[in-house]
């Protein structure tokens, strides 16, 4: 899986191309990294400090929730998305457990994928996501440990955006994807759960950041509603960033005073942008 795109990769240290040796990845000068036996590589320098990384907590809630369905709506869209441009090689910057990567290789037929993101538990499940996909452990905020103008895509699903990377990974016509949560997502569970809110102008935001490396091309909103027990709630609060801000045992006391099950709305924001030469 990781032999696909070792192509594409290069030293996080000294930045020259990265090859495989034995049961790791070996640079012309010297700097080795191992590959786990789970199949994915640790390329981030041995200064970094992995803090804002998902626990094993909660990427096996994200595991758990994305396997149940209840995202299919976005993960279809974003791989269709995809799927037009008719790529070869697919980004998935910030990837979590490579979940919606396999959903768009899926549809990408012939398509490589790599999948990013600072948790080795997040990497652990995404370097199995799909037979044509490999998973690296790199922080998306320091350069990305990818050859430049290489991608024909990066998709950036609720994960930090660093415009000046994905700038100079993607090819000239190359296409960057993001998803965003937008203020509607959620709305029922954010005031009686005590959970973080979505900032009302995100978007507008988003657009500003990545001005003078993208040019905005396309959005669409994505809406649809879930039906979810106390439980499935749990775990879709466990697998996001409210997780560090409620503790589970008042998340519990919380949910006992609404319905079980409830009706849950779940609104996303899929953006394209076209990289600006």
């Amino acid at each position: 899986m990781l032999a696909d795109v070792v192509p594409y990769l290069v030293c996080p240290v000294c930045g020259a191309d990265l090859e495989l040796a034995d049961r790791g990845l070996l640079c012309p000068g010297g700097h080795a990294f191992d590959i786990a036996r789970q199949g994915y590589a640790n390329l981030l320098p041995g200064n970094a400090r992995p803090g804002t990384a998902d626990t094993p907590e909660m990427v096996r809630a994200r595991d758990a929730f994305l396997r149940s369905g209840h995202f299919d709506a976005l993960a279809d869209r974003l791989a269709s998305g995809v799927a037009g441009v008719g790529p070869s090689f697919v980004v998935d910057a910030g990837a979590g457990t490579g979940h919606y990567l396999g959903r768009i290789l899926d549809r990408s037929a012939g398509a490589a994928g790599l999948a990013l993101d600072i948790s080795k538990h997040a990497a652990r499940r995404a370097a199995r996501a799909h037979p044509r996909a490999g998973a690296v452990v790199a922080d998306l905020w320091r350069p990305l440990p990818l050859r430049g103008g290489v991608a024909d895509v990066v998709v950036n699903v609720f994960a930090p955006r660093n415009a000046a990377e994905f700038h100079r990974v993607l090819r000239d016509d190359g296409r960057l994807l993001t998803v965003t949560p937008s203020p509607r997502h959620l709305g029922t569970l954010v005031e009686p759960l005590g959970l973080l809110s979505v900032d009302e102008r995100k978007t507008e935001r988003m657009d500003a950041a990545l001005a003078g490396y993208f040019k905005f091309d396309a959005r669409q909103e994505i809406e649809s509603e879930a039906v979810l027990t106390h439980d499935e709630v749990a775990t879709l609060v466990g697998m996001g960033p409210s997780a560090h801000h409620v503790p589970a045992d008042q998340l519990r006391e919380r949910l006992r005073r609404l319905p079980d099950p409830l009706a849950v709305p779940l609104s996303f924001v899929l953006s394209t942008y076209r990289r600006l030469m």
